[in-house]
């Protein structure tokens, strides 16, 4: 069982940046980690993906602007956001999946962090 902490959320002007944190109770070392994220009345989309390999995929709408990383030996994830817009404002979810071979066997998710963009 992994837990997941997101740090980093808050209110940021546009053209701001703010970098998230998902701090995880366990090792990510084999877990696919992801960040999500929900706007009021929208539903919950993948913005940015980094599978245990290091290979990283963006929603088309923060590509250039955002970027995931990882740091396996301190356990967290991280989401820099550049030139921040108010379409991104919306609740960040830090997300991780465990694969069984190629099955997925758990998916963890953490409580969220609010980012808000001010125009």
């Amino acid at each position: 069982q992994v837990q997941l902490v997101e740090s980093g959320g808050g209110l940021v002007q546009v053209g701001g940046s703010l970098r998230l944190s998902c701090a995880a109770s366990g090792s990510i070392f084999s877990l696919n980690m992801g960040w999500y994220r929900q706007a009021p009345g929208k539903q919950r989309e993948l913005v940015a993906g980094i599978t245990s390999g290091g290979s990283t995929n963006y929603v088309d709408s923060v590509k250039g602007r955002f970027t995931i990383s990882r740091d396996n030996a301190k356990n967290t994830v991280y989401l820099q956001m550049n030139s921040l817009k108010p379409e991104d404002t919306a609740v960040y979810y830090c997300n991780a999946e465990e694969y069984s071979g190629r099955y997925l066997a758990r998916v963890y998710w953490g409580q969220g962090t609010q980012v808000t963009v001010s125009s």
